[in-house]
């Protein structure tokens, strides 16, 4: 929407700047998209006098001037065929910058003759295009600067130009009386009110209306006309021209002018028909058919579908009703008789016939988003009495198809809910002018609708009319009041301030954090467990995310593999996530799932770089339930979900039925389905299933020291070679939970003296006393607890 400072002044009584003006428009939400300010270039120009012009002694179309100016007279040399002794011109000094030519002048040497400036022409100042002689003004005094002279003489070649972007929900401002409303509301002047005309028919109108059963109630609320005989329809008059040229519209015909003046001066599209090529002095607003054709205003021929609402004459279509004119019954300068249209159209319906014939004009764009119903016929009587002051003539009688329809509504303006929702200190007085002064009628505590805000549909959009009228930068924050004095309680609880240690944890040790989605493709979900229906989307948006995730890895995997399709080989991802074992509330639960994917650094000639293996997932796995609070003995078990190798994984387990975790290889099976090149080795976290602190103070335990000194035995147990070596640690692990510290396997012999089907195990066994140092006599017992659990659980027997 664009409009000029003189255009805006025209409905508002105001002394405020352009920045002011901009600055209000911006804060009222009508926010502006540029100024184009034409004296702004000129700022710098000023009026001078020329007191002679003497040939130039070394050029025939060069002319030296002695120019009287307000810095005294300088000698400016100048080619205008138009110098001449006694003009008043317009001054260029050196250090100005001529827009025209986009040159900074300087004292210059022409021909041998210094020049100390020069005298513009409307060219170089981009007033026009003319260039064929300097500029030479009726009035004015040296040293007046120009942009002040124009002002009082040609005004709308410095007449500011503002642009501002409308909102669906803003039609009213689609009108410059409607923008100058809400600057009057916020105090920038005072709104002038419209001139209203009334004109009386002088004879009945040849031309009928009428519309359509089914168009009236979705289609044409309300079509209005009267002609008028006997206009003149020539130019229209400068100022005029003048507005319309500056927002970016061609001047064509007083008629034409006139409907783009009403559309952009009330935001009310009027349309005008040659009266006389109007076949059968009838009008009628109906629905098309589909396959009609017209040949719009734009010269381009438009067919219709079924439904769209139309105008026609006795011969057919002649207009598309509220969007564009037809060619056929276009004004043109012969037309003496002009029948004029004003009507209220169905919003919907004028959105998709534009959008189906692809028209964009003014006239669509205002009647799409919604104009004052209840201005139509006052429009009806403005347009006419503009018709009749610029092109003369007689109006007829107003014709009338249809009801304007009634928009009457109200809604209970609450001033303490507004204070409450604003988070300002409003007084009820402002609250009531504000709705007053933007046009609402206030009855008690009830505020009347002005018709042209069909935005206002409850109690909450009264609220922020008052907001916005008062200034939300006005707003001042406010710390929220403590309901308990003193220091504040924690706000996280201990499962969140898990997970945000469990991130922090494994970012520390070089994983990158993924955010997958929660739904992924059957097939994916079925290889984790999932894919039945109990975790189904009803309404899946593309069948690749079809049901809710059963685990987190499908989802790292999937990321893995893209990230191996486009070259990055070496991996290390994890997520913090839910994953789900059905719909319905509780059927979820927290996993932390990392994954290793490739080697553990670049190649190199030192050959550091290795596969990555499960003992990397262990560790890290390790890492992340030390750090969200588990205890530091766990037993390792095998009996993991049939996603992970069969021989190559673990789980972290509290007793066989407490699981806290599960770390290990990827089955082959299933990176092949998921397309990712191995090895891949990871693990899966259950927070929720580590134990919490019995205490829940914020102090830590005290640290610990052994001053005692540990032992080391080490025992070789020949086993069947079946036998797991984790089935031998765990039985030498529980001998004596008090004093064994650590079991490690170092050492495994196949073959030779063993025989076939049996194998060597060799543990060590780290025992730390903890009140007394352990003599051999208690080492000894330990050690045959060890050698007995061990026996028990494998059938092991100590290597001779």
């Amino acid at each position: 929407m664009k409009f000029t400072l003189s255009w805006l002044k025209e409905h508002l009584d105001t002394t405020a700047s352009v920045e002011e003006i901009a600055e209000t428009l911006t804060d009222l939400g009508l926010e502006v998209e540029g100024v184009e300010n034409p004296a702004a270039k000129l700022a710098g120009f000023t009026l001078a006098k020329v007191q002679s012009a003497e040939q130039h002694p070394d050029a025939d179309r060069l002319r030296v001037c002695q120019v009287e100016t307000d810095e005294g007279v300088k000698q400016i040399v100048c080619g205008a065929p138009n110098a001449r002794e006694g003009i008043t011109v317009v001054l260029a000094k050196p250090g100005d910058y001529v827009p025209g030519i986009d040159v900074t002048l300087s004292v210059g040497n022409i021909r041998g003759v210094e020049s100390h400036g020069m005298m513009a022409s409307e060219r170089e100042l981009e007033l026009s295009d003319e260039h064929n002689g300097i500029i030479e003004l009726p009035s004015g005094t040296v040293g007046q600067r120009f942009t002040d002279w124009l002002a009082e003489n040609d005004p709308a070649k410095v007449d500011p130009v503002i642009e501002i972007a409308i909102t669906p929900n803003r039609q009213d401002a689609l009108g410059v009386h409607g923008i100058a409303r809400d600057l009057a509301a916020r105090g920038l002047g005072t709104l002038k009110p419209m001139k209203e005309g009334y004109v009386k028919g002088s004879f009945p109108c040849p031309i009928t209306v009428t519309i359509d059963e089914d168009t009236r109630t979705d289609g044409c609320e309300v079509f209005a006309g009267r002609l008028i005989r006997g206009v003149t329809n020539g130019p229209s008059p400068k100022w005029l021209q003048d507005r319309l040229r500056a927002i970016g519209l061609r001047p064509i015909s007083a008629l034409v002018d006139m409907t783009n003046f009403f559309t952009h001066d009330r935001n009310r599209p009027l349309h005008v028909f040659d009266a006389d090529k109007v076949k059968g002095s009838a009008l009628r607003v109906h629905r098309t058919g589909g396959g009609e054709t017209l040949v719009g205003l734009d010269e381009k021929t438009y067919t219709f579908g079924p439904g769209q609402v139309v105008i026609s004459d006795a011969e057919g279509i002649e207009s598309i009703g509220g969007i564009m004119g037809g060619l056929e019954t276009g004004c043109t300068e012969a037309t003496t008789n002009v029948f004029l249209e004003a009507a209220v159209w169905d919003r919907i319906q004028i959105a998709h016939t534009g959008r189906a014939l692809k028209i964009n004009s003014d006239a669509r764009y205002r009647n799409e988003r919604g104009i004052d119903p209840e201005y139509n016929m006052q429009a009806m009587e403005d347009a006419a009495q503009m018709i009749l002051d610029l092109c003369g003539g007689e109006a007829s009688e107003v014709v009338v198809a249809g009801y304007v329809p009634d928009t009457a509504r109200a809604y209970r303006l609450d001033p303490a809910r507004v204070v409450s929702l604003v988070g300002m200190e409003i007084p009820e007085s402002t609250q009531r002018q504000t709705l007053t002064a933007l046009g609402f009628r206030m009855e008690g505590n009830m505020a009347h609708v002005p018709s042209w805000r069909p935005d206002i549909l409850g109690e909450a959009d009264l609220v922020e009319e008052v907001a916005r009228i008062a200034s939300l930068t006005k707003l001042k924050g406010k710390p929220l009041p403590r309901t308990i004095a003193g220091v504040p309680g924690p706000i996280l609880s201990p499962q969140q301030k898990r997970e945000r240690v469990a991130r922090r944890t494994a970012a520390a040790l070089g994983y990158n954090e993924c955010v997958t989605y929660s739904f992924i493709d059957r097939d994916s979900a079925a290889l984790f467990g999932g894919g039945d229906d109990a975790t189904m989307l009803a309404n899946p948006i593309s069948s690749e995310m079809s049901h809710m995730r059963p685990a987190l890895l499908p989802g790292l995997l999937q990321a893995a593999a893209r990230n191996q399709a486009r070259g990055f080989m070496d991996l290390a991802l994890f997520e913090l996530g839910a994953a789900f074992t059905g719909g319905e509330p509780g059927e979820q639960h927290q996993q932390i799932s990392g994954l290793l994917v490739g080697r553990t650094g670049l190649k190199d000639v030192h050959g550091a770089a290795r596969a990555v293996d499960l003992y990397d997932a262990k560790a890290d796995a390790e890492a992340v339930l030390a750090a969200i609070g588990a205890p530091p003995r766990m037993q390792i078990l095998r009996g993991g979900s049939d996603w992970w190798h069969p021989g190559r994984h673990g789980m972290f387990c509290l007793g066989p039925k407490k699981v806290l975790g599960v770390f290990g290889e990827l089955h082959p099976r299933v990176l092949k389905a998921m397309d990712v090149k191995g090895p891949v080795v990871g693990f899966t976290i259950w927070p929720d299933a580590v134990p919490l602190p019995r205490k829940a103070g914020a102090t830590r335990q005290a640290l610990v020291l052994r001053d005692l000194q540990a032992v080391e035995r080490d025992f070789a147990f020949v086993v069947d070679a079946d036998v797991q070596a984790l089935d031998l640690v765990n039985a030498a692990q529980g001998a004596d939970k008090t004093l064994i510290e650590e079991v490690r396997v170092f050492d495994e012999f196949i073959g030779g003296s063993l025989g076939e089907g049996k194998k060597s195990l060799a543990i060590t066994v780290r025992l730390q006393p903890t009140d007394k140092t352990l003599k051999e006599k208690d080492i000894e017992a330990v050690a045959a607890k060890i050698v007995e659990k061990v026996t028990k659980a494998t059938g092991g027997v100590l290597r001779g």
